[in-house]
């Protein structure tokens, strides 16, 4: 497979209506998504034409979702495995929030049985490595406060991914 390899990682770059995203992938899945602003995303190689067939899937899906289509990103890979253990108990759950809806911080730790542990599920959600893929953009904090998003543009483009899923959740 060609395209930037770092360690069996691959890389690589594509365009949406937003700019430019990153992508990162293992044989086991997706392991990274960079958003567009982030940095160096512009310095990844463009995507091979030999990269497997479900990531097409997961850069499709990426593209429909900041144009502004309903698009259900649950199914695509994702390999997790240098996530922590209560991180990625955390990100599978974050992953079950349909587009749409918000959770609570604290209503997510007390889905994975760790009620009281808002604080540590705010952590994991900022050190999501595929933003969109598990949509950590739909954890608020309490009473519908956004509360920090740790990718490129931070809490305004919070909103707008939540704007975007609203729009596209009422055609």
């Amino acid at each position: 497979m060609s395209g930037h390899l770092t360690a069996s990682r691959y890389e690589g770059r594509f365009d949406t209506v937003l700019g430019a995203c990153g992508i990162a992938w293992s044989v086991g899945g997706v392991v990274g998504v960079r958003l567009p602003g982030d940095p160096g995303v512009g310095n990844l190689p463009p995507l091979p034409g030999d990269a497997p067939a479900w990531l097409a899937v997961a850069v499709d899906g990426i593209q429909g979702l900041l144009a502004g289509r309903p698009v259900d990103l649950s199914r695509v890979p994702l390999d997790l495995g240098l996530v922590p253990p209560f991180s990625r108990r955390v990100l599978s759950e974050a992953r079950s929030i349909p587009a749409g809806r918000t959770e609570t911080y604290g209503s997510l730790a007390a889905m994975v049985g760790r009620p009281g542990a808002a604080r540590a599920v705010g952590q994991a959600m900022a050190r999501n490595p595929v933003p969109l893929l598990v949509p950590c953009h739909r954890v608020v904090g309490a009473w519908g406060c956004l509360g920090g998003f740790s990718g490129a543009g931070g809490v305004v483009t919070k909103q707008r991914l939540l704007d975007i899923e609203a729009g596209a959740a009422k055609r």
